[in-house]
């Protein structure tokens, strides 16, 4: 159980706290217990209070990375249950599935469609992230050792599904470098893979027939010392797979069961196998409810599109709105001397805006204000889109880029035209209609009449 600042008072060597210029003792316990300041703050406290307080203070999900460099990834560290309680940590991660049972021609073009979904949305890149590489025994080892390497060349993170203990032991001396997860220790084998995770310094995957077999693995491994896991909550069925990882992360957290604390990972490509469209919808399920890794057959555009943006939507802080870059983004082949078409940085009016300023074709630059993130009328009504403001941010940011002197401004933001005017001397200041869908009309007619 967390401890309360009472708890932390009691731990803490009640020093002058004016000699290291934090709060009172008790203040700095209660801000500790609410989680507002680390114990490694208090200079005094000793290293044997300091690791008793560091893990009775941490996170009930304990936090694991994952993969090296470019493709480390930070997996748990989840404090509640549901994102509108405070927020979500670290997001679930994407795996596309490979197998040594697939033939060589599967396995080279589910490779070669790996890098095809790679694009960049509200400044977060969305790509496959992790490659599962799982062992069938039938095909044998050396096949399932070529496989890898092929895997590893991706430069992607890998998670080796493998529970052979010498087929994961030659597995890890091609791979440990990158850091993969070895998801492979269950109850007949956990002493062994457990040796080989610490060795070769990975993580280590721990799954089993049922919650019971896996929670007595992990709490096994646990006495071994090793606290660097993930669990497998896939079952045998759908329905076993959700309820495992719904009742691994209650019991984390709402109970403060530290034995079923950790990251899990969900296999729908077992689950649903060749069933796409199934998978599709079983990621978004797991994505709320809770894989940390979610594993699928494929990864192309019509998959990752839909899951992309659901992932951004939950795990983005809902007390902080969504925002683009603020800048001059050229749109339709747009120059210097296109049209200009003003609105704010609240992703989701750039994407209506900016999704029928394409459809109609007209070559436009479209320039993003900094607005806080809020919509048009709100961030109108909060002072942050007004004539000072925009006209600031052009003549700083857009005039020296642009030729054309017309400015297309949100219909519902109308009252500004005269002030912009006044403010933006030698512009043109042109009210759009009230919604968005009706741009592709008022553009195709400016261009028929010749004024952009």
């Amino acid at each position: 159980m967390a401890l309360s600042g009472i708890q932390i008072f009691k731990m803490l060597p009640k020093k002058n706290c004016k000699e290291c210029g934090c709060p009172t003792c008790m203040a700095f316990s209660m801000k500790v217990a609410q989680g507002a300041m680390k114990i490694e703050q208090c200079p005094h406290v000793s290293s044997e209070a300091l690791e008793a307080l560091s893990e009775a203070t941490a996170p009930p999900m304990k936090t694991i990375k994952v993969g090296t460099g470019e493709g480390e990834y930070t997996l748990g560290g989840e404090t509640v249950l549901f994102r509108h309680e405070k927020t979500y940590v670290n997001k679930t991660r994407y795996a596309v599935s490979l197998c040594s049972c697939m033939d060589d021609a599967e396995v080279d073009a589910k490779i070669a469609a790996i890098p095809a979904v790679d694009y960049e949305r509200i400044g977060e890149r969305m790509q496959v992230e992790l490659v599962y590489v799982n062992y069938a025994a039938a095909a044998g080892a050396d096949k399932y050792l070529e496989l890898v390497k092929k895997a590893a060349a991706t430069g992607k993170t890998l998670v080796l599904g493998v529970d052979d203990v010498e087929v994961a032991k030659a597995a890890l001396e091609i791979t440990k470098a990158g850091k993969p997860i070895l998801n492979g220790a269950n109850a007949s084998n956990y002493e062994a893979m457990n040796a080989l995770a610490k060795d070769a310094d990975v993580v280590l995957g721990v799954g089993g027939a049922n919650l019971d077999e896996i929670y007595d693995t992990v709490a096994a491994i646990e006495k071994l010392g090793n606290k660097n896991l993930v669990i497998d909550a896939t079952g045998a069925t759908i329905k076993e797979t959700y309820a495992n990882a719904v009742q691994i992360r209650r019991a984390a957290l709402k109970d403060q069961d530290r034995t079923f604390g950790y990251p899990s990972i969900v296999n729908v490509a077992k689950v649903a196998r060749g069933d796409r469209h199934l998978q599709e919808a079983l990621v978004s399920l797991f994505t709320m409810k809770y894989g940390s890794i979610v594993v699928l057959e494929n990864m192309g555009y019509a998959e990752a599109l839909p899951l992309f943006g659901l992932r951004q939507n939950v795990f983005t802080d809902p007390q902080k709105p969504m925002k683009v870059e603020p800048g001059l983004y050229q749109m339709n082949g747009a120059d210097e001397n296109s049209i200009c078409l003003t609105t704010v940085d609240f992703a989701l009016t750039y994407f209506l805006v900016s999704g029928e300023l394409e459809k109609s074709g007209v070559p436009i630059n479209l320039i993003i204000n900094d607005a806080g993130g809020l919509s048009v009328l709100t961030s109108w009504a909060a002072g942050k889109f007004s004539g000072n403001t925009i006209s600031t941010f052009i003549k700083e940011n857009i005039e020296d880029k642009v030729k054309s002197r017309k400015l297309i401004i949100p219909g519902k933001v109308a009252v500004l035209k005269g002030d912009l005017e006044a403010k933006l001397p030698g512009w043109e200041i042109i009210v759009a209609p009230l919604e968005a869908v009706q741009l592709v009309k008022f553009l195709k007619d400016m261009q028929a009449a010749g004024e952009c």
